[in-house]
């Protein structure tokens, strides 16, 4: 079968487009899906690349989102019929020895993907393959993040940083429905244009101007008389920005990060945490009642997801420089 396969760590060059890739077979408790569409994250990048302290099995078919229809199921598998429509919740799981898809498993970079029948999720036929993948990893990690974890709720302030990628525009889009007050920071005018087209209520562009004072303009300088600041940071950049975000959080307010796309190294000036009580929350990932509630929305036409494009598999190597080079705006999809 045709696929975007990785035979060694490195750059977009290590990506190789094949033909006669092994196509899977179903074990028992699994199925085939003929794949509709995969989406790309950091993920994917960072797998591609060589994480440090997890070993990759190569060669590896990268590709964690995916939908598609299956075509074939293995013995055990109990519930579901060929030929239905589904998007794969790529959390692991215990049937899958706790091995992530398109990490340690083929993913969905390729005509055929293997998924354990406890992964799938049945697709409205209303949603289509693409926006469908658009929605596991960033906007289940934005669902968890924002509400789960950063308990954000109607008429608070939320200040996103890097905005305008797939976590940065779902969090904008899910922020506004749950009817809070969004400042969106973003390295462009044209992407921050764009993010006030999707909602963002105030608009940073931090290549330009200096973040802090830019919030503080918007909503005050935290004091110790409980005003200013915003109630809800979203930083899951990283890259020696905590810092700052944190000043920009007012009193008995909360940060929350899901990562560090940009640097894990952080710098904190614990004075600013203890005198306005802020509390610094971690989340990771999300849960099958995420992707759920996220495909409901979607279907109820409440939720559009951010679709930069959607491009060929023959085009790999430039949906992955998209989110490396930091040009795409909302999600990069691939199709088979």
């Amino acid at each position: 079968m045709r696929a975007a396969v990785v035979y060694e760590h490195g750059d977009r060059d290590v990506i190789r487009l094949v033909d006669d890739h092994p196509r899977p077979s179903p074990k028992e408790g699994w199925v085939v899906l003929r794949v509709g569409a995969t989406s790309i994250n950091f993920h994917d990048i960072f797998t591609r690349r060589g994480m440090p302290g997890i070993r990759i099995p190569l060669p590896i078919v990268i590709g964690s989102d995916v939908t598609g229809e299956i075509v074939e199921i293995g013995e055990g598998v109990d519930g579901w019929s060929l030929g239905e429509r589904v998007l794969v919740d790529p959390l692991p799981c215990e049937a899958t020895d706790w091995l992530f898809i398109g990490e340690k498993l083929d993913g969905g970079r390729a005509e055929y993907c293997a998924v354990h029948s406890e992964q799938l999720v049945p697709l409205p036929d209303s949603v289509s393959y693409e926006v469908a993948a658009s929605l596991p990893i960033a906007y289940g990690t934005s669902h968890r993040m924002l509400f789960a974890r950063g308990g954000l709720k109607a008429g608070e302030t939320v200040l996103i940083l890097g905005a305008s990628g797939g976590v940065g525009t779902s969090c904008v889009l899910l922020a506004k429905m749950a009817g809070a007050k969004v400042i969106a920071c973003g390295s462009s005018d044209e992407k921050l244009q764009r993010l006030g087209e999707i909602g963002a209520d105030h608009l940073v562009n931090y290549q330009r101007d200096d973040m802090r004072k830019a919030v503080y303009d918007i909503v005050g300088r935290p004091r110790i008389s409980k005003t200013g600041g915003v109630d809800l940071a979203v930083n899951y950049t990283g890259g020696k920005t905590w810092k700052e975000t944190l000043r920009c959080v007012g009193y008995n307010g909360r940060m929350v990060t899901c990562g560090a796309t940009a640097g894990f190294d952080e710098e904190v000036d614990c004075r600013y945490v203890w005198t306005f009580e802020h509390t610094i929350i971690g989340s990771d990932g999300w849960s099958r009642q995420d992707i759920v509630d996220l495909l409901a929305l979607v279907e109820s036409g409440k939720l559009k997801p951010v679709i930069h494009g959607v491009l060929p598999l023959d085009e790999i190597r430039e949906a992955d420089r998209l989110l490396e080079d930091r040009k795409a705006f909302g999600k990069v999809i691939v199709t088979p």
